[in-house]
């Protein structure tokens, strides 16, 4: 007789932590709403209070965006290697290793080509939880290797961004892929190629500095950190108080950075949209 009223379980959200199970719950870091997991999965982690968007993988945005999940993986053997040796605390390759180990990917892009909507598309996706969604050699080789693959195809050219900048690890062999992979742009350019970027949380660093801003179309998730510098290092640098929702995607859009903030939701639909309205063969 009293069962009418008792909440179903997965409809139960809570922000006392005493409710809290390892792993099954996660926090919106915007509104401090706690979220059962399985609800963000099935919303492609989107808060259903605030809709705030969480940071996902590369793996995660090719299951939003490419028809059934299938696809081509472009340069899948190319890995980093440790040209400097480096060491700090721990060594590069260690770090490449646990890199690795905890994301099921080689290195911090996956490169692909896939279908949105049935159009084929080259897509180049990296991963923040990949160190920091590092640019090294190897990074800069895959999306290279993409780009050419576009060029050849004469298939229009998808980036999303998600990354610190240039991986210091690797030095002047890092920052020598800006150039790489903007000159392999400026090809694909002039051979009437379609390049949409869309930024996401974050794009920092030589990633911003370079290819993530030179698309024909710069699209950008709610609310997402981009830039080059860090706020805190432009505010010491400056001396002054920055404005409010600096250096994030509505302030971009604001300024004329950007073209169009895009919800999760909508981005393969508008994917579709400008690849068939800039004549895009099927």
């Amino acid at each position: 007789m009293t069962e009418w009223f008792r909440r179903q379980s997965a409809k139960i959200k809570t922000t006392d932590k005493l409710e809290i199970a390892e792993g099954m719950w996660l926090k919106c870091p915007k509104c401090q709403e706690v979220l059962y997991r399985k609800m963000l999965e099935e919303s492609h982690y989107i808060c259903t209070n605030c809709t705030h968007h969480f940071r996902i993988n590369s793996d995660d945005y090719i299951q939003l965006l490419v028809d059934n999940g299938e696809y081509e993986e472009i340069a899948k053997d190319v890995y980093s290697t440790d040209p400097l040796n480096f060491q700090a605390t721990k060594k590069y390759t260690e770090q490449i290793q646990d890199a690795q180990a905890k994301t099921g990917s080689i290195d911090a892009v996956k490169t692909l080509l896939g279908r949105v909507n049935g159009i084929q598309t080259i897509f180049a996706i990296m991963d923040f939880s990949f160190i920091g969604g590092s640019m090294g050699s190897a990074v800069g080789e895959k999306i290279s290797r993409a780009i050419d693959r576009a060029t050849d195809e004469q298939l229009p050219l998808v980036i999303i961004t998600a990354s610190g900048g240039a991986r210091m690890q690797e030095g002047a062999y890092s920052l020598m892929q800006m150039a790489k992979i903007c000159s392999k742009l400026a090809r694909y350019s002039e051979q009437g190629g379609l390049y949409i970027t869309i930024l996401t949380d974050p794009t920092m660093g030589g990633t911003t500095a370079s290819f993530a801003m030179l698309g024909d179309i710069i699209l950008a998730e709610p609310n997402a950190l981009i830039g080059f510098a860090g706020a805190r290092v432009i505010k010491q640098t400056i001396g002054e108080d920055l404005p409010v929702g600096f250096q994030r995607s509505e302030f971009l859009l604001e300024k004329g950075f950007i073209d169009r903030i895009v919800n999760r939701y909508e981005l393969k639909s508008t994917l579709s949209e400008l690849f068939n309205f800039f004549t895009v063969e099927k």
